[in-house]
């Protein structure tokens, strides 16, 4: 186990955590003292299926170094699922302290043939998969917090480039991943007076959902999860109780802060001529910071 721990005797949750991304977070928030619960319904990279082995096998690799875990297989789109996920965390380790949301599942598609199931489960897994196991966890600390109990805990979302920068044929996941950042910064503003934070990271890694991007050789040892695990580590910690409301952009390649949406040139003396209204918007398209595009960042 690793000197100068973290996060000793946090209660974690991370969804997703049986495999790629979500593992590492798992093992290495084990390794920095947490107590972990790892959630995974062992489903297919599209969602199908599931399957109970990839989350207790990560539970076991974290009792044979010697770290607390528990194995928990709910759907993270349900909120059901995602009350037996929090109560499972309570009853096994005494509290909650942070919910790692990391499930998802991809099914690309361009927009002109997208199917609307394929539409429907991206979306579901990935935006109400954030919302449901915030929205159990949320009530938990607000009531702590009407208790007079201290609360320092932490909400830890997961975005995405295609969510922020946009990526061809994937109009249901860049659709659910944008909506997670802006979930996350309201979440922040919302819960930050019951001491709890809400951040999201945009993870660049290699996993059975990113394996076939196509990266060349040279770059294939920067991406791999490990190098996003120490934000999420750091991110679950006491240490990070300043930090509130802000995407993190995090992999091998680059770490930094993903700055949003912000009101760019603009007047406040708008025309009602439709062709008035065109000249400015053009000058003010002229005058604004270019956007970040994927080509940019790959």
């Amino acid at each position: 186990m690793t000197q100068n721990r973290l996060c000793e005797g946090r209660v974690c949750i991370v969804t997703g955590a049986g495999r790629g991304i979500g593992r590492e977070y798992a093992l290495l928030l084990a390794q920095h003292g947490a107590r972990v619960v790892v959630n995974d319904l062992g489903a297919a990279r599209d969602g199908e299926g599931g399957d109970q082995g990839p989350a207790q096998n990560v539970v076991n690799e974290i009792k044979a170094m010697g770290g607390e875990a528990v194995a928990n297989t709910s759907d993270v789109s349900s909120l059901e699922g995602a009350q037996a996920m929090v109560q499972q965390a309570i009853d096994s380790f005494g509290g909650l302290d942070v919910i790692v949301n990391n499930a998802g599942i991809l099914r690309d598609r361009m927009l002109f043939s997208m199917a609307e199931n394929e539409w429907d489960a991206v979306i579901k897994v990935h935006l109400k998969g954030t919302w449901a196991p915030s929205r159990v966890a949320a009530e938990y600390w607000r009531n702590r917090a009407k208790e007079g109990l201290v609360n320092d805990a932490r909400i830890i979302n997961t975005t995405s480039v295609a969510g922020l920068y946009a990526n061809m044929g994937q109009t249901n996941y860049g659709a659910a991943k944008a909506g997670i950042a802006a979930f996350t910064q309201i979440a922040a503003q919302e819960l930050g007076r019951y001491g709890v934070t809400a951040n999201a990271i945009a993870p660049g890694a290699l996993t059975r959902l990113t394996e076939d991007l196509g990266l060349p050789e040279e770059m294939l040892n920067r991406f791999g999860p490990e190098w996003v695990a120490p934000v999420v580590v750091w991110l679950a910690s006491t240490d990070s109780n300043d930090v509130n409301g802000e995407v993190i952009e995090s992999s091998g390649m680059v770490l930094g802060i993903a700055e949003g949406w912000r009101r760019g040139p603009s007047t406040d003396n708008p025309p009602q001529d439709p062709l008035e209204v065109a000249k400015l918007v053009r000058g003010f398209i002229a005058q604004a910071t270019p956007r970040t595009t994927m080509a940019d960042i790959s």
